[in-house]
């Protein structure tokens, strides 16, 4: 693993780039963070279905936070899920990351939905629900699972809760969504938390006395706008030059993001392997095709078993 660069204004305005996550660690004050854009598999991701704008900002958000919180937390092949499920309008909101992948849906009931505006709050689309996030370490065949009210004003209010709640870590994120003149969809987020003091086991920042270091980076970090976030011209290094170029700030290898919908013939072969005989033949349609709707991507597979 090559050893993280240090930042400076000298190498901060590099080529734009979307599409990827840059890691950093601001180790003078014992705080570590994510930038995220998601580029062209933002796109994809909401051009396959026929989503209202403002649940396509919605979803966009969703991705953002399952790419900040799955760079931070996922190893090796592992996969993780960020899931909502609640009583209201959008009832479903399913997300995952591996490996540099990311794909994500949404299910809503239009006439419950009515007239949706942009800048619909959390409680408008929701109503009551929950956000699980689910972490699964392909290695080791872990699983650990959090579960937090969905609450607070957007997305990212609920996955700070998730973070103070389950994790115990102080932690800003901040996501934001737009569709530029030409159509596309642009997204990005920061993710900034703080680390056990010296990182060697000491106590949380924010149970020393004054938690100077931390306000500090939470200060700086609550200066960024939506319009640098979604600003594909502003490096993730120049943006997180203009925050915190009062400290040294080390980044590490970007981590390339694509679209990564999993859906194969061979896939959805195996996972109807599993039912008995009598069941597939109920599935069987006329043609003797059994039709696989991927809710990811919007694609129908027919699948013709026993061939």
């Amino acid at each position: 693993m090559s050893e993280p660069a240090r930042l400076n204004g000298n190498g901060a305005a590099g080529a734009p780039q979307t599409g990827r996550v840059l890691p950093f660690t601001i180790p003078g004050r014992s705080a570590r963070g994510r930038v995220a854009r998601l580029g062209p598999a933002l796109t994809a991701i909401l051009g396959a279905h026929d989503y209202p704008a403002p649940l396509r900002r919605l979803l966009g958000e969703a991705l953002v936070l399952t790419v900040l919180i799955g760079t931070t937390v996922q190893k090796g092949e592992g996969q993780t899920t960020v899931q909502a499920q609640s009583s209201g309008p959008v009832d479903l909101l399913v997300c995952d990351y591996r490996a540099g992948e990311i794909r994500g849906y949404l299910r809503f009931d239009p006439e419950r939905l009515g007239e949706i505006v942009d800048g619909a709050l959390l409680p408008t689309l929701f109503g009551e629900g929950y956000l699980a996030i689910t972490i699964e370490q392909g290695a080791t065949d872990e699983r650990y699972q959090g579960i937090v009210p969905l609450e607070g004003d957007t997305l990212c209010h609920a996955v700070e809760r998730y973070f103070t709640d389950s994790e115990q870590v102080p932690t800003l994120v901040r996501g934001a969504v737009r569709q530029a003149e030409d159509g596309a969809w642009e997204a990005g987020g920061l993710l900034v938390q703080h680390l056990p003091h010296g990182e060697t086991g000491g106590p949380r920042l924010a149970a020393r006395s004054g938690s100077e270091d931390w306000e500090h980076v939470l200060a700086l970090a609550s200066t960024i706008t939506d319009a640098e976030l979604t600003d594909g011209h502003l490096s993730e290094e120049t943006l997180l030059w203009r925050l915190f170029n009062e400290d040294e700030v080390r980044v590490s290898p970007p981590i390339a993001l694509t679209r990564g919908c999993r859906c194969t013939v061979q896939h959805f072969r195996e996972v109807l392997g599993r039912f008995p005989a009598e069941e597939l033949a109920e599935m069987r349609g006329p043609e003797g095709t059994i039709d696989v709707n991927c809710a990811f991507c919007s694609r129908l597979f027919p699948i013709r078993m026993g061939d």
